[in-house]
């Protein structure tokens, strides 16, 4: 009888029935989370939300989440389930960023990912999104690599590569009779983009490139080295700036390179940027995005809808934030919420969704969003505190030969 006493107050003991209440507890739970994932769909956003591009994270997010509200008509709701994003930030690091994504993928449970600024940061999150066999859309970083050798079938991007960076503003500048001298970072932003540029120039010369520390602040020796290697040549001669961040190569213009018959030339760039433009009326190049450019009724809602929320219009990567929103609601509506990868994959491959920029199709070879850009001439308006680009010609699609740099690795997960 003792014996059998003993044996019951195991069972019976405050102990037991604490661990049984819990065990319960954590069983319904899961069994809440579970029913939860499955009337929701879950996006991550992971992004250099701190660094030196915060900015363009505010950006990409204020039009992510506008993007996603004029996509599902206020509902945030898509096949009967719920959009919830849930964010992570990068911190402008490599080694955080893939952290947080694997993190996103296995702890957050989302379906996919859309994320980051920088392309070192955005090329090291690859790998984890083939490890994890989910999907990963690039927005807005821009190194050619990213759909290029370092890609593999689970990246999209919505942003543009280098190569349309470079080979819209190839087409301004290649002129026969043109020197052209180049300043960029040393990074995979900066090289990528000026061995596109180079490649895609046919009739203009390209006699120097200088690279730089991303962080450099003072750019007289660079600038010396181009200016060295351009005053003596005959034609028209040109110093083509590639740079991201805070610094300002636009320092440059303070040696006087209108002496030695000197132009600057550079892409578009985010609106405070622009300021340093209105120094150089007349000066041309081609840009990803200006809100006064696109005609369509998507940039005219978003250009209201931002003006009304920040009392400002949308900016650059504004854009981009919303069309990769547009991107995710488009796949979920074609597979009816479904968010297995290889049917969100097999939706996307080839898609066309309408942006503020237009149409843009992820080609089925790479992903790379094919869309258009913008050649433009700078004009300086007392009423706005940047430089205004205005439109010279839309350099559509079919006027870009973007080349598809991928490979499929071996042993690359299928």
């Amino acid at each position: 009888m003792l014996r059998r006493n003993k044996l019951l107050g195991k069972f019976t003991g405050a102990g037991f029935m604490q661990k049984a209440v819990l065990h319960l507890l954590a069983c319904f739970t899961a069994l809440h989370v579970s029913a939860s994932c499955a009337q929701e769909v879950r996006v991550g956003f992971v992004f250099d939300k701190t660094g030196p591009l915060e900015a363009y994270f505010k950006q990409t997010q204020a039009g992510f989440q506008m993007g996603l509200d004029y996509a599902t008509s206020g509902t945030m709701t898509v096949g009967g389930k719920k959009l919830r994003v849930i964010e992570r930030d990068s911190k402008g690091k490599p080694d955080v960023a893939k952290a947080q994504l694997a993190a996103a993928y296995a702890d957050d449970k989302v379906a996919l990912a859309v994320g980051a600024g920088a392309s070192g940061v955005t090329l090291a999150m690859l790998p984890v999104a083939e490890d994890y066999r989910k999907i990963l859309i690039v927005e807005p970083a821009v190194a050619d690599s990213i759909t290029g050798s370092k890609w593999n079938r689970y990246v999209f991007r919505t942003g543009r590569n280098s190569s349309q960076d470079a080979i819209s503003n190839a087409l301004v500048h290649d002129k026969i009779g043109t020197s052209i001298g180049t300043l960029a970072q040393d990074n995979a932003f900066g090289r990528d983009g000026i061995n596109a540029f180079r490649a895609a120039l046919k009739s203009a010369k390209l006699v120097h490139e200088e690279y730089l520390p991303a962080s450099t602040t003072d750019f007289t020796a660079g600038a010396q080295r181009l200016i060295d290697r351009l005053k003596n040549l005959p034609g028209r001669k040109i110093i083509f700036i590639a740079w991201a961040g805070s610094s300002n190569p636009f320092k440059i213009a303070d040696l006087d390179l209108a002496r030695f018959g000197i132009e600057i030339a550079t892409g578009g760039n985010i609106l405070p940027a622009m300021s340093t433009y209105k120094n150089f009326p007349g000066m041309e190049g081609a840009t990803y995005y200006y809100y006064g450019i696109p005609k369509n009724a998507i940039n005219d809602e978003m250009v209201k809808q931002h003006q009304a929320k920040f009392g400002s219009p949308p900016d650059f990567f504004t854009a981009g934030g919303f069309a990769a929103a547009i991107a995710v609601v488009t796949a979920l509506k074609k597979t009816g919420g479904d968010t297995n990868t290889e049917t969100l994959i097999n939706a996307m491959e080839g898609m066309s969704f309408e942006t503020p920029k237009g149409i843009m199709t992820f080609r089925k070879e790479d992903h790379q969003a094919l869309q258009s850009m913008y050649h433009f001439r700078i004009r300086s308006d007392p009423n706005l505190a940047w430089a205004v680009p205005e439109l010279v010609r839309e350099i559509k699609i079919e006027d870009m030969d973007i080349p598809i740099r991928n490979q499929v690795r071996q042993g690359s997960k299928r």
